[in-house]
């Protein structure tokens, strides 16, 4: 049976066919005054002009016919246009627009929005945060995912094809998003992992996470199991039942079967997602992107009902003004909109090269992105809600407590009392009889400083949230619902991020005669095996390390280096050509300036702004100590600082290592000594065999690292 949104594209095709051949007309004539030919063939000259204008421009939307090509023989005899790889007819393409925007969405909107934006807003300023929240969101986050996307449309590729189109010189910025997303998307799903775990513990009569468990002896006698009364029932239950902690990185101590479990799980939940590539995803957006909203809706109404509900949302949106002077403030609001799109990551390269040329990403881009920070409010919203339930909860269970110890110790008169220091005598009147007591020790009760004790990442989720989920009435439902929504917050960031590496491997051609579903789900199978890195004792702060570096410092210079080659060396001028041929519309001055000057020079600063933080502040990891049930701050070992270097290193290299190969390949004789393969599929080629070898030392790194800590720490000892 025929796809209903297939039969009304085709009929809209028919009704704007006039206009498209107008505009086809339009291109044609640009692509003949920007290629010179010399004897019916291409000139490749020293001056070389790159891009979606050149020779190697073609459109390849579905909706093209295939007798206006302007290689078929009416229109230029003799000239030869490469096609981009798959053609026009094996190309896969969106069922609707509502599909791919639902996928944008999705992909961008993530766990950040949820478990970070609320931590960073109350931390630097409340309602303060918000004016260099939404100027770097203009000159940093709109420019570069307008670029991607129209960049992406235009070309009809992924990453690693559109950059090497663009220009060979600039092809390894593709390649650094590819080892990117294959780097993020190998420890993000991790989080999943726990989600599942949390969603299935979730089910039991009484929330395992509600209370302390004990600890018995042989004569039968028990005790508060030491560990969790230093702590929490929440902090115990994350830390020694979920994760199985040791007291630092180089001693694993345990494999953990249960997380091993749920990341399989996890994995074939990814890869069932994508076996078949948008056709299986963009079915799947419809529940993963629209599910965390109606569950942020259920806690919004649920959340504004509760006791100290007002309390929070004071604390979160009271503007602290003298914070905007401060430029680690500004370095955090960069860093959140860089990351919370998801931009240099190659996934929205990728999802727009399913759309039809003419698509109006300039539209998709404001949605998508004013989407994306609006959920953030509006999670700020209900995440600050519930703690503020939470902490008025516990400040009043303080009070409590307090009024008891001083009633017993010096009866109703207590109310009219001035208290001295702890341990102070006292001299009171009992029943008319003068009696001295020692002054016992009161808890302090502050709601403000309750207000304060929130945590960013998987301590806000984990920890505080489900602390705040114990208090409510039928606990079960509100834990169900909430990890449910963390589960497919995640996965479809996790499908969007996994979809660029994909898609640059097809581009690559590094196994041309691979089915799709096979390469994903041999893909899938390598990230599983060695996503079992996370799952051991020390696995938590690998993950830690691969979450503060493997994807920071990369992608930051990789979106820098995409406004420089689209702003010197493609030419934003040439840009914006490519640009209102396909929407019709000419992107204003104010994009121009910011792809060529205000976001470079963002990015610039947020780069230096964290190596000078890292420099001055130091690295290192908060690890458990279960004897004292709280956390102390350790510095990285060699080894991890070493796989740190590697991952970085791996990542970002690709970018002046291929256009150094370029450079040699464009003076030797590799191009004339194959005349049957064109240019771009050698240089890929070879690249693809070079990226195998980086892929295998790099998976080394990531398994022999710890096991090489482990061996040398039990000689030495």
């Amino acid at each position: 049976m025929a796809n209903p949104a297939h039969l009304m594209r085709r009929q809209s095709s028919r009704d704007l066919y006039a206009q498209r051949s107008l505009d086809r007309m339009e291109m044609k004539e640009l692509r003949g005054r920007l290629v010179t030919m010399e004897n019916g063939h291409p000139s490749h000259r020293t001056h070389v002009m790159y891009g979606a204008t050149n020779e190697a421009f073609e459109d390849t939307s579905p909706n093209r016919r295939s007798s206006e090509t302007p290689t078929s023989k009416g229109s230029s005899g003799e000239e030869r246009v490469f096609k981009p790889e798959g053609g026009e007819c094996e190309r896969e393409s969106w069922d609707s627009k509502l599909t791919f925007l639902l996928a944008t969405v999705g992909y961008a909107v993530g766990l950040g929005n949820v478990w970070r934006f609320p931590y960073l807003a109350q931390k630097n300023g409340g309602g303060a945060f918000l004016i260099p929240y939404f100027v770097m969101l203009a000159i940093e986050g709109i420019p570069i995912f307008y670029l991607e996307l129209a960049i992406g449309q235009r070309l009809r590729k992924g990453a690693i094809g559109v950059w090497h189109q663009v220009s060979p010189y600039l092809g390894g910025i593709g390649i650094s998003s590819a080892v990117v997303s294959f780097n993020v998307a190998l420890y993000y799903n991790s989080i999943i992992a726990w989600c599942l775990f949390y969603f299935a513990q979730s089910f039991q009569a009484e929330l395992p996470w509600s209370e302390c468990p004990n600890k018995y002896f042989d004569n039968g006698s028990y005790i508060t199991e030491p560990e969790c009364a230093a702590s929490s029932p929440t902090q115990y239950f994350w830390y020694r039942t979920t994760l199985q902690i040791s007291e630092d990185i180089n001693h694993p101590v345990s494999f953990n079967y249960k997380i091993a479990l749920a990341l399989v799980i996890a994995w074939i939940l990814v890869y069932l997602c994508m076996i078949k590539g948008i056709a299986s995803s963009g079915k799947v957006v419809y529940i993963t992107a629209t599910f965390p909203y109606i569950v942020l809706v259920i806690f919004f109404f649920r959340g504004i009902t509760l006791k100290g509900m007002g309390d929070g949302l004071i604390h979160l949106f009271t503007p602290k003004w003298h914070t905007i002077l401060d430029p680690v403030v500004w370095l955090e609001a960069g860093t959140q909109i860089f990351f919370s799109l998801g931009l240099a990551f190659g996934g929205l390269i990728a999802f727009s090269s399913y759309n039809p040329v003419d698509n109006n990403c300039y539209r998709d881009a404001i949605m998508v992105s004013m989407t994306n920070c609006l959920t953030s409010m509006f999670a700020g919203i209900v995440v600050f809600s519930i703690i503020g339930f939470k902490a008025t909860m516990v400040y009043e269970k303080c009070l409590s407590l307090r009024n008891e110890t001083l009633l017993e110790t010096f009866g109703s008169s207590y109310q009219s009392m001035v208290f001295p220091e702890e341990g102070q005598p006292v001299t009171i009147d009992m029943n008319g009889n003068l009696t001295t007591v020692m002054m016992p020790h009161l808890p302090e009760c502050d709601l403000q400083k309750e207000l304060d004790n929130t945590a960013s990442g998987t301590g806000l989720a984990f920890i505080i949230f489900t602390e705040a989920i114990n208090q409510f009435p039928g606990a079960q439902f509100w834990s169900v619902l909430f990890f449910l929504m963390l589960f497919t917050l995640g996965i479809d960031s996790q499908f969007g991020t996994l979809e660029g590496v994909v898609t640059s491997i097809v581009d690559m051609k590094l196994f041309p005669n691979l089915r799709k579903e096979y390469l994903t789900g041999g893909l899938c199978l390598i990230c599983c095996l060695l996503s079992m890195a996370f799952a051991h004792g020390s696995g938590s702060y690998i993950f830690l390390l691969f979450d503060m570096y493997s994807g920071n410092f990369p992608l930051l210079i990789i979106a820098f280096f995409e406004c420089i080659g689209i702003s010197y060396v493609y030419g934003v001028k040439r840009f914006a050509d490519d640009i209102e041929l396909m929407t019709g519309r000419r992107p204003g001055i104010y994009w121009l300036i910011c792809w060529k000057y205000l976001s470079p020079l963002a990015m610039l600063c947020i780069l230096i702004s964290s190596f000078a933080e890292l420099a001055v502040g130091g690295a290192g990891y908060d690890a458990w100590i279960a004897s004292e049930g709280d956390t102390e701050r350790k510095s990285w070992p060699v080894w991890a600082v070493l796989l740190v270097v590697v991952l970085v290193l791996a990542s970002v290299l690709w970018i002046p290592g291929l256009a150094i190969c370029s450079v040699i390949n464009l003076s030797g004789p590799v191009c004339s000594s194959v005349k049957s393969v064109s240019y771009e599929d050698k240089t890929l080629s070879t690249v693809g065999q070079f990226s195998k070898a980086i892929v295998c030392v790099q998976t080394i790194a990531v398994l022999l690292c710890p096991v090489i800590s482990h061996y040398l720490h039990v000689k030495l000892a």
